[in-house]
């Protein structure tokens, strides 16, 4: 097998035959739901004020600001992917057609440890939060039920964890314009809530409370904005939903885009009116939404940021858990996984094989295994994905067998893809060194995988030569 076998680049053709058989139900509001879903977490309400504290100050909207702006150099060039080639499988599609099968099989394997450790994490701490908001009713679940498997603290597993998210996954094995709908409107229920804090929050600003805007200078501004930054990350699996979405080539773009427009906005209000209320010298707590809150006498109001928090990790885990089942999917239809998770569900257009695995995998990780030490390994996936679409646009741009791109350009090329990619690399080296140690297990494991079963089964062996 020669260096030409694995840079071999997959047919486009290939990917809408076998994607047709989606049910293409989703619209422009539909792509924001699962962007502001996967955006938005729990994340709104304890960033602005932690990182306020510790580096930015009253400034830290400025930090929101500038992650945002790096951030949308990065959607830009998902969107213009997403308008070319609307397949499924995000980031690892996109490499197959314009690198070749290893790139893409690199950037698959990437995703996998982002979607599936995020929303692993996401699950424990639901679990947590949910055992909190019982308290507040004075009820509670067994000791035994309410954390990972760990006997010598007395859990054995966290039971909410798991059936939040096998409850996800029968939503999103109905279909995808039912789950749509859930999903949509816990999202307005957790933007109202977002709303609620900053009209009420409002009231109390004192302006005295901005002052010093900028304590740690242009320094704390510019460390808090690399802290922030992965707050926004998350609407890149608004592209993994291409091959079930009309008239992709309008929608794409809006969905991807509008989504980091609402959770930029949505950031820096809040950053806006917490740092108005309390003094950020006060805002290094667990919860500096709801601390506030109190600190005024809302107690009321700090009760409905819990339920808030809740519905923000349950529309990211709706979102990340849809997307990974489109992304083993694609891996699957490929042949670079086993064949039986690339089917398509013809009863409701849903790939049933692939979102049984995930859910499996999610569950077990999330009910029965401690993730607090492997969350930063969900940014450094999610950044090596950034990493080759951003340069992919400039490859995209000279392969003439692909259709010409009627919809969305990213502006300024090739200044923007080559900033973007930059950036993105900049934001990698920002990472600790065992973060680097672990995904470079990871990445050996799935190089493993790749030369030893994925190459061997690939579909792209059909085109050979015999």
């Amino acid at each position: 097998m020669g260096i030409s076998r694995i840079f071999r680049r997959e047919r486009l053709d290939n990917y809408l035959k076998s994607d047709q058989h989606f049910a293409k139900t989703m619209t422009a509001k539909d792509l924001m739901s699962l962007g502001i879903g996967a955006v938005i977490g729990t994340g709104i309400f304890i960033l602005p004020g932690t990182i306020a504290a510790q580096y930015s100050g009253p400034g830290i909207v400025l930090s929101f600001l500038l992650a945002a702006i790096v951030c949308s150099t990065a959607a830009m060039c998902y969107a213009e992917f997403a308008s070319v080639l609307p397949v499924a499988g995000s980031a690892y599609s996109y490499g197959n057609l314009v690198f070749g099968e290893i790139i893409g099989w690199v950037l698959g394997w990437a995703l996998i440890l982002e979607y599936v450790l995020a929303v692993a994490a996401v699950a424990n701490s639901f679990g947590a939060y949910f055992n909190s908001f019982l308290a507040g009713f004075h009820l509670s679940l067994p000791t035994t039920l309410t954390g990972p498997y760990d006997p010598a603290h007395g859990t054995y597993g966290n039971i909410v964890a798991i059936l939040v998210v096998l409850l996800i996954s029968w939503l999103l094995n109905r279909g995808m314009r039912e789950s749509m709908r859930i999903n949509t409107t816990i999202v307005f229920v957790k933007i109202a809530i977002i709303i609620l804090f900053v009209l009420v929050g409002i009231f109390y600003v004192r302006p005295s409370n901005w002052q010093p805007f900028a304590p740690f200078g242009t320094k704390g501004i510019l460390r808090g904005a690399s802290t922030v930054f992965f707050a926004y990350l998350g609407f890149d699996v608004v592209s993994a939903s291409a091959a079930e979405v009309k008239n992709p080539k309008k929608n794409m773009p809006i969905g991807i885009i509008g989504t980091l427009i609402v959770a930029s906005v949505l950031y820096m209000l809040v950053a806006v009116v917490l740092t108005g209320m309390v003094h950020y010298t006060k805002l290094n707590v667990a919860d500096p939404v709801a601390f506030a809150l109190t600190l005024v006498h809302q107690n009321w109001t700090s009760g409905i940021i819990s339920l808030g928090a809740l519905a923000g990790m349950f529309t990211m885990m709706v979102t990340m858990i849809y997307s990974s089942s489109r992304l083993i999917y694609s891996i699957g239809r490929d042949g670079l996984l086993p064949k039986f998770l690339g089917k398509i569900d013809p009863s409701n257009g849903t790939p049933k094989n692939s979102l049984a695995v995930i859910t499996v995998v999610i569950a077990l990780l999330g009910g029965f295994v401690p993730l607090a030490q492997l969350t930063n390994l969900v940014n450094i996936g999610t950044l090596v994905a950034f990493l080759f679409v951003s340069f992919g646009i400039i490859r995209l741009r000279h392969i003439k067998e692909l259709p010409e791109n009627s919809g969305f350009k990213v502006p300024w090329y090739p200044v923007l893809p080559i900033v973007s990619g930059l950036l993105c690399f900049g934001m990698m080296l920002q990472l600790p060194a065992e973060t680097w140690i672990a995904s470079s297990i990871w990445f050996a494991l799935g190089l493993v995988i790749y030369f030893s079963y994925g190459v061997r089964h690939s579909r792209l062996n059909d085109d050979l030569p015999q």
